[in-house]
């Protein structure tokens, strides 16, 4: 009965044995990929790793600044909005810029208001007292003239009814009364004459400065409303109401650096592709004549035909795609640009990274 038993154990031993032997020993299926990997579809293509951004004739996006610093007020636009080549975007507090602006106009317009008395000189009025003065200096010349006269007369007659000190005082009188008299005259003539010249100009200059300073107030006061540059569709927008902003632009919580307050695109219906092509591989371009790419993005099947734009003449180091301000990178490389047609079901944005390989037509 022991010897059926331990028989019994090792035939199911032996049988355990064979059937993992079995499970184990057969060949695993393969997962299906998630996506298709890109393929080159040239006989001599090369690889290169490319950014779908907007399409410009130069440069890249369209990063706005605001040229003065402020908190920002209101933001007038939202993302994937269309606007057109001068439409507000954003405003800042421009409290203080409004109030030194309203400053320089009142003071301009006190300098041109003193400008254009002096040219509209003389008054009337003031002509009329110095004609006025003249003739009450002309009265009392003949009123001294008569009493000069009539005491010398006496003395001349009898020298005891006259002293010489009366006749000489009504002398000295008659000689003051002249003098006044002259006076009164050229002050009616310098009243006449008006304005100096010499103050009208320099009164002119001071208008002109205020007015120029009072232009420029103004203009940098146009500067706290930030406007589209050119047309095209919002992006991004990096900034919420209340935020401090600088010509170096806002500060980026995730990135901790500076980050452009709103990024602007071109028309969505073309966009650009901005392929960086390897230093090693740039011998291996073909001319721009019969040069064609097919791009790849990545995680998906979309695949589209590019058009070849140009190429950026300047090698530089690869640090683009990664966003990272202290990478240090030994791959060099050239940007070549390309661009396509977005069609409608073609859901690509700016930013998306793509597999590109560049090939001869």
């Amino acid at each position: 009965m022991k010897n059926h038993t331990l028989f019994v154990l090792a035939l199911l031993g032996v049988l355990a044995g064979l059937i993992s032997a079995f499970i184990y020993g057969r060949e695993k299926v393969p997962q299906p990929p998630v996506f298709n990997p890109a393929t080159n579809p040239y006989a001599k293509g090369i690889y290169a790793e490319g950014i779908v951004e907007s399409y410009q004739t130069s440069g890249e996006n369209i990063n706005i600044y605001p040229e003065v610093a402020g908190v920002i007020t209101r933001i007038l636009v939202t993302e994937g909005q269309i606007v057109a080549k001068g439409a507000p975007l954003i405003t800042l507090d421009d409290s203080v810029q409004r109030a030194t602006a309203e400053q320089q106009k009142s003071q301009a317009e006190a300098a041109l208001a003193l400008f254009q008395e002096l040219k509209a000189q003389p008054r009337p009025e003031n002509l009329e007292v110095a004609g006025a003065q003249v003739d009450a200096a002309g009265a009392n010349l003949k009123s001294a003239q008569d009493e000069s006269d009539k005491q010398n007369r006496l003395h001349r007659l009898n020298p005891q009814l006259v002293s010489q000190e009366t006749v000489d005082n009504a002398t000295n009188a008659f000689n003051v009364a002249k003098a006044n008299l002259e006076v009164a005259r050229k002050q009616y003539e310098l009243t006449k004459a008006g304005a100096w010249l010499y103050d009208i100009q320099n009164q002119e200059h001071q208008y002109d400065a205020l007015e120029k300073a009072y232009a420029a107030s103004n203009a940098l006061l146009s500067k706290y409303t930030v406007t589209a540059p050119e047309d095209g569709v919002i992006l991004s927008i990096a900034a919420a109401v209340g935020s401090y902003v600088s010509p170096q632009g806002i500060y980026d919580t995730y990135s901790q650096g500076a980050a452009p307050v709103i990024v602007m695109g071109g028309s969505q219906d073309v966009l650009g592709v901005r392929v960086y092509v390897d230093e090693i591989l740039v011998h291996r371009l073909p001319d721009a004549a019969h040069m064609r790419a097919t791009m790849f993005i990545r995680g998906t099947g979309i695949t589209a035909p590019l058009e070849f734009v140009r190429v950026q003449p300047y090698v530089s180091p690869k640090i683009e795609l990664s966003n990272q301000r202290t990478e240090r990178v030994d791959v060099r490389v050239l940007p070549v640009i390309f661009k396509f047609r977005r069609a409608g079901n073609l859901h690509l944005y700016p930013g998306q990274l793509a597999d590109v390989y560049i090939g001869e037509g």
